[in-house]
């Protein structure tokens, strides 16, 4: 029986950016601090980032790491490690998802159990399952309907997926500014490999960085295919890469059970 924890690529995190700014004790007796997820995911698409740079000579130190769909994710990562990343001791921290509310004030939790009359449960499934772009737009968790929607004139849904890439465009600048510059933008999971506005929505926002954005590439790019999706000039590289948490999975077997 082998157990790989979804955190563990996250271990590498330094103090300061894992611990919370509440009283030292519950980090000392309780373990309260930010863990991270999706780190099986964010460690096989760095690794392979790296090596895709590498084999072309460029300079592959600092990525950003996009793990987007209904569940989504940013990673720092400097160096084949992680210094930061957007979820915290639950799932429930960092950008908006399909149905989690993402970053928010502290206090609105008090204030909608009070206004609502919620429990600890009303508020969890509050902020957990009717929260995200399904909150904003009243339409769905799936970024599909919302796109159809968002076509249709539905303009709810329009600034569902507008907050969405807005509050993903905030965490790379905020993760270029840790890794003190970065060298390639990765969009991975099943909307940052297969929603062609998302993508654009983001990279194409990002020419202060050195990011030359390839629209006809990131239009072509094929489904389930690495690609790179900013211009042959680029400072900066952005590339789709289908993540295979599996196989991170498999290798760690394997390298146990040969041990």
């Amino acid at each position: 029986m082998v157990a790989v924890f979804d955190t563990a690529f996250h271990m590498t995190m330094p103090p300061k950016a894992y611990i919370y700014a509440i009283p030292y004790e519950y980090y000392e007796k309780d373990d309260v601090r930010r863990y991270g997820f999706h780190g099986t995911s964010h460690r096989f698409v760095s690794g392979r980032a790296i090596e895709i740079l590498k084999a072309n000579g460029k300079k592959a130190d600092k990525i950003v790491i996009c793990h987007l769909g209904n569940g989504s994710s940013i990673a720092a990562v400097k160096g084949g490690k992680c210094i930061d990343t957007s979820m915290g001791l639950t799932p429930l921290e960092g950008v908006p998802m399909g149905t989690r509310c993402g970053d928010m004030d502290p206090a609105i939790v008090t204030y909608l159990m009070e206004k609502l009359d919620l429990d600890k449960k009303g508020i969890d499934t509050y902020m957990n399952k009717k929260s995200g772009v399904l909150g904003i737009s009243g339409v769905s968790s799936d970024f599909r309907d919302l796109d159809e929607a968002a076509k249709a004139g539905n303009e709810r849904a329009q600034l569902a997926l507008k907050t969405f890439a807005y509050k993903v465009k905030k965490y790379i600048g905020a993760y270029a500014a840790a890794l003190g510059g970065v060298d390639a933008i990765v969009f991975t999971a099943g909307v940052g490999e297969n929603d062609r506005a998302i993508r654009e929505a983001i990279a194409g926002g990002l020419g202060y960085l050195g990011v030359e954005f390839d629209r006809e590439a990131n239009l072509s790019c094929p489904r389930g295919e690495e690609a790179e999706i900013s211009a042959k000039g680029s400072r900066v590289k952005v590339f789709v890469i289908p993540t295979d948490e599996e196989m991170v999975i498999a290798r760690d077997t394997a390298a146990l059970a040969a041990k």
